[in-house]
């Protein structure tokens, strides 16, 4: 301690008080303490929330609620800043896809913070909808697991939020989560996901779909829910080592340490994209339905029932 300042030595304060600092963006430039980093992520979730129109007096919006710190996150924000703006309701919506040693206590976080935040708490499993668990589904194919994952994850929260008349989902992807999906997209090849706007699909049969945490990296998400004990130490999916985003991640952390602000970047650079390519693309055709389940889909069958059927056969 430094008895002339009374500052701590070696420790950066804050640069909005006098408060030892626990963060430094390097985009930013800025130190900031416990208090003025939640209160920054808190506005900039009520900047991207109000600038994009996600939320609209009436709604009804069903938060995908893994257990997980970014979901966990989501909600806390969420509940606290919605009442406050719109008349608006928040529910929770938690999906069991049935994955042995550590679906358990990520659904039990989730079951505990809906109770603390005394809000409706809705879950569905895989077993109920499919038929079968995740792991039972896979079979002896645990490398398809997280694209298999992804579809029936997302067809269930669908079905959840479409039973209780949601208005729109709301997932805890945060910026890194954007930019890695850029990458896989490039990667892949991939020009139509490349260019997709989920928030725009309402119009064709779709619940629309926010993404409140899209301005907020992942570090942040993590010291906001440590320092405002939201989240425990969870077990990580035993799944999440075979996906493919798994190394796009690494790739993205390495690129965003090297060039602070990249994350950013690579994010606008495919808005620009999306935003060109709707004065030259044509537009979608008629709506078509799932010959299975009847859910909008671009094909005869959508993609969980397409998936479902091969994992059968």
């Amino acid at each position: 301690m430094d008895t002339a300042t009374g500052k701590r030595d070696c420790i950066p304060s804050c640069d909005s008080c006098d408060e030892p600092a626990v963060y430094f963006n390097p985009g930013l430039q800025r130190h900031l303490c416990e208090r003025h980093l939640c209160l920054d992520v808190e506005h900039r979730v009520i900047e991207s929330v109000t600038s994009h129109g996600m939320v609209h007096d009436g709604d009804l919006v069903a938060v995908g609620l893994s257990g997980g710190k970014d979901s966990s996150v989501l909600l806390s924000i969420l509940c606290c800043i919605v009442p406050e703006r719109w008349d608006a309701e928040i529910v929770a919506i938690t999906v069991d896809e049935g994955i042995a040693g550590y679906r358990e206590e990520t659904i039990q976080s989730a079951v505990s913070l809906t109770q603390q935040l005394g809000i409706q708490h809705h879950i569905v499993t895989f077993q109920s909808l499919f038929g079968k668990t995740l792991d039972s589904l896979l079979g002896s194919y645990p490398l398809r697991a997280c694209t298999a994952c992804g579809i029936l994850r997302k067809k269930a929260f669908s079905d959840a939020a479409r039973e209780i008349a949601a208005t729109s989902i709301a997932t805890g992807h945060n910026l890194d989560d954007a930019a890695q999906s850029v990458l896989m997209n490039y990667l892949r090849g991939d020009f139509e996901r490349l260019l997709r706007d989920s928030s725009s699909m309402e119009d064709r049969g779709f619940i629309r779909r926010i993404k409140p945490l899209h301005e907020v990296n992942e570090k942040e998400i993590t010291l906001y829910s440590m320092i405002n004990g939201i989240t425990g130490h969870l077990p990580e999916c035993p799944y999440a080592t075979t996906a493919f985003r798994a190394e796009v991640r690494t790739l993205q952390a390495a690129i965003e340490y090297q060039h602070p602000g990249a994350s950013h970047r690579i994010i606008q650079g495919q808005e620009s994209l999306s935003e060109q390519a709707k004065k030259t693309v044509r537009p979608c055709g008629a709506v078509r339905y799932c010959a299975t389940c009847g859910d909008p889909c671009s094909g005869p069958v959508c993609q969980a029932c397409g998936l479902l059927a091969g994992l059968k056969k």
